[in-house]
């Protein structure tokens, strides 16, 4: 069985880009177009705050395990790697499966075409151009990528730095220049929590915090990944959460609950609306360099996946081929590309009046079936340490076993209330989601035969 050449792809990513990386793949549309969508579910803005802050501790705890095994284990690839050490191949091939199949075109498809709605808004362009907005910009971000790992970093440092400023820029406008009052934050009297609504809106706030582990995929192109991964990841979730909960209470501030819920154009334009006469517009264009910054996020990171199995002889060979000359790899990102285009097209098409509606119940797919994938690799740091006691670990996880007891059990209760949620709601997405990934261990065992005949 081989090993990932480590070779033939270069280190070129610093702390600062992989710091910006994670900020960028997590900080996409969750923190601006989902406060509107937990205002109608949730009658509690101290209860919308403490999901925000509960997912945010459970994410950090998350993130200081998977930095142990980033650490212990600096290989392209990420989850996939740390998968395969704890359980073996048909665990890490049903993780590549389900990123093979859906998971990562849909996901690259639905941040692609929320982009081209955006840009749709701002420059007053026909709805009807959406798909083609989507696809032109898949193209150009994959050939950005495909020329090598520090475009890719170049391109997230300067779209992380434009929405970290919108945060902020929002914050200062909802603290200072609105007539706000924190009286807003007191729930509305006779408010009745309805625990399956709760169950949806943490599916809101996961998919706010989904694409943090997305860094450690690239662990092979980090300088001195075995020192900086740990930095990098604990650096980029306390700022990560830190400006969750500033923009969210500077809503709260802003705005009443009442009025968060009917804010149809979302609540940072309604914000900005308020101040400036182009303020929508202006925000509008920084939420676009938001959703800009995580999808190129995901259009570098997402096809290491499918390089690392193809050189463990897990899938197709030329998956595994890093380009002669730029040294990514590059079929996989084409690949996944078109992939994406088809899909943005085909739902287009099949409801061209709502394609919202169809993208919003896969991220909620998306969601249950990536944190389900988490449980098992933050399960892998308490196998690992019983498989390897002596194995090197630069970085240890805090407060083991506690840090990632946390982060299971937080988990699991999590994507539970939100299975069950989504289900009283009549999306099943979620469970059909679940069933995918289970499919992929029996395809394992028909390649497993293929690969002996």
């Amino acid at each position: 069985m081989n090993v990932p050449a480590q070779s033939d792809l270069r280190r070129v990513i610093g702390f600062w880009g992989g710091t910006a990386l994670i900020i960028g793949i997590t900080i996409g549309s969750g923190i601006f177009r989902k406060p509107t969508t937990l205002a109608g579910l949730v009658p509690s803005p101290m209860l919308i705050l403490g999901l925000w802050a509960a997912f945010g501790v459970i994410s950090i705890c998350g993130a200081l395990a998977i930095a142990e095994l980033s650490s212990m284990m600096p290989k392209t690839g990420g989850v996939y790697v740390y998968l395969r050490a704890a359980y073996g191949d048909s665990a890490a091939f049903v993780y590549g499966w389900v990123y093979l199949l859906v998971a990562t075109p849909a996901t690259v498809g639905a941040l692609a075409t929320f982009f081209a709605e955006l840009a749709s808004g701002v420059f007053g362009i026909r709805a009807g151009f959406i798909p083609l907005i989507a696809a032109v910009t898949l193209v150009a971000l994959s050939a950005a990528n495909l020329m090598g790992a520090h475009y890719g970093t170049w391109i997230g440092n300067l779209f992380t730095a434009i929405k970290v400023g919108a945060l902020l820029m929002l914050a200062v406008v909802s603290f200072f220049l609105v007539d706000g009052s924190f009286s807003h934050l007191a729930a509305p009297p006779g408010a009745r929590v309805e625990w399956s609504k709760l169950g949806q809106a943490g599916a809101s706030v996961i998919w706010a915090y989904d694409g943090w582990v997305a860094v450690s995929m690239i662990t092979g192109e980090v300088v001195a990944a075995e020192k900086l991964m740990k930095r990098i990841i604990v650096a980029g979730m306390l700022t990560i959460v830190g400006l969750y909960l500033v923009a969210n209470v500077g809503y709260f501030h802003a705005m009443s609950l009442e009025e968060m819920a009917q804010a149809k154009i979302g609540v940072p334009q309604t914000i900005m609306g308020t101040v400036m006469a182009k303020g929508g517009v202006l925000i509008g264009a920084c939420i676009m360099c938001s959703v800009f910054g995580a999808l190129n996020g995901n259009v570098m990171t997402k096809p290491r996946v499918s390089y690392a199995m193809s050189r463990d002889g897990l899938t197709f060979g030329f998956l595994g081929k890093a380009h002669p000359r730029w040294a990514t790899p590059f079929a996989a990102i084409l690949i996944q590309a078109a992939v994406a285009i088809a899909l943005v097209v085909g739902l287009s098409l099949a409801n061209p009046d709502k394609p919202g509606d169809l993208f919003d119940k896969l991220t909620t797919y998306f969601v249950v079936v990536e944190w389900f994938a988490l449980l098992f690799t933050v399960g892998a740091v308490v196998v690992l340490r019983k498989k390897q006691p002596f194995a090197e670990r630069p970085f240890r996880t805090p407060a083991y076993p506690l840090v990632p007891l946390i982060f299971l059990l937080g988990t699991a209760a999590g994507l539970g209330a939100i299975v069950w949620g989504e289900w009283v709601a009549g999306n099943r997405s979620p469970v059909y989601g679940l069933l995918l990934s289970a499919l992929g261990f029996p395809v394992y065992w028909a390649w497993k035969r293929l690969r002996v005949k």
